[in-house]
């Protein structure tokens, strides 16, 4: 049923989703940054995320070891980014994450960069190891950032002094 479908329907319908979606993200991160945050909400997405390698599971979504290496070095260097922008603040006794002008410019930036290779790359790769490398990608780009941030709250949440009971 599925195989009858052109393929660049697969790569118009997934752009716009990675569209709705980062959207979605920076609605999201906007409004986090109003509220104090914990180390919980620093490691769940990379653990929510983490069940799309079921995708793996099936053949069309596999990728080549080379594009994995590939996929991954391009997101650990996007991550450089994100680490750099992401930065703690004291309010009280709690942490806040503060809020990055740049940060909304990334997102977009990483978005139209997205848009744009899935553009160039789904004429000569297949669209399933296509969104499969996307996923690594992404992947490889969130959890050195997640690690980043929490080694730097653990640091910052250790400088508030306790409360006096």
């Amino acid at each position: 049923m599925l195989s009858n479908i052109p393929s660049h329907y697969y790569v118009i319908g997934s752009t716009i989703m990675a569209i709705l979606m980062g959207s979605f993200v920076m609605v999201i991160r906007m409004r986090a940054s109003k509220k104090p945050t914990n180390e919980k909400k620093i490691i769940i997405p990379p653990i929510a995320m983490s069940s799309g390698a079921l995708m793996f599971l099936f053949e069309q979504f596999r990728v080549p070891p080379m594009q994995i290496l590939e996929a991954s070095a391009v997101g650990m260097v996007f991550s450089t980014i994100l680490i750099a922008t992401s930065k703690f603040e004291v309010k009280g006794q709690d942490i806040y994450l503060k809020r990055s002008k740049a940060f909304v410019f990334i997102l977009i930036g990483l978005l139209v960069f997205r848009v744009v290779a899935k553009m160039i790359l789904s004429s000569s790769i297949d669209v399933g190891e296509l969104a499969g490398m996307f996923w690594i990608l992404a992947f490889a780009m969130l959890v050195p950032w997640r690690i980043a941030m929490l080694v730097q709250f653990i640091k910052v949440k250790k400088t508030i002094p306790l409360k006096n009971l």
